[in-house]
């Protein structure tokens, strides 16, 4: 018997406005809060998601969240039950921190799955000011997700936030 795999959709637009049951913050290792979708998410999520990630600092991520790795929180104001959190690498040239960029993918996936979570919206991981090339991401991206999302999860949407990465995750979504 084969497992149905989850729809992958891609969505122009803010993804703190998504309606999704989770929302996956491309957060730095703080989890404090930052620029980028995760200040978007912290502001716009409200002070319930900072209280969780101070909880989480003070707990089992006294030193931040490693990169690659994923947490869930409450989803304060948004649209969404959870926000699961995950550490991008910055994109390097002399090293190959490919592993680290799908683990974030991965990660996110399994987390969502443990809560149930039907519907999982991503932004474009690491390829802001961490520099990673948008045409390398969206394939590490796209190709992650089609092997690691399973059911519970339906829908896997990535959220980009301009025609630039939209066009690139397109293109490896029809390769």
């Amino acid at each position: 018997m084969t497992t149905k795999r989850p729809t992958i959709t891609l969505v122009l637009g803010d993804i703190t406005e998504q309606h999704s049951d989770v929302l996956v913050n491309a957060a730095n290792s703080s989890l404090l809060g930052g620029g980028g979708v995760d200040g978007a998410i912290h502001r716009r999520g409200g002070p319930e998601i900072l209280a969780a990630c101070r909880a989480l600092r003070g707990s089992h991520y006294g030193k931040g969240l490693p990169t690659g790795q994923a947490v869930a929180t409450t989803a304060g104001r948004l649209h969404a039950q959870h926000v699961v959190h995950t550490v991008g690498p910055v994109w390097s040239r002399t090293q190959d921190r490919s592993a680290l960029l799908a683990s974030c993918y991965r990660e996110s996936l399994r987390v969502a799955s443990e809560l149930g979570a039907r519907t999982v919206a991503f932004p474009a991981i690491s390829t802001g000011v961490y520099g990673w090339p948008l045409d390398d991401g969206a394939r590490i991206a796209v190709r992650t997700v089609r092997e690691a999302a399973l059911p519970p999860i339906t829908e896997v949407r990535f959220v980009l936030f301009d025609e630039e990465a939209y066009a690139h995750f397109d293109r490896a979504l029809t390769a």
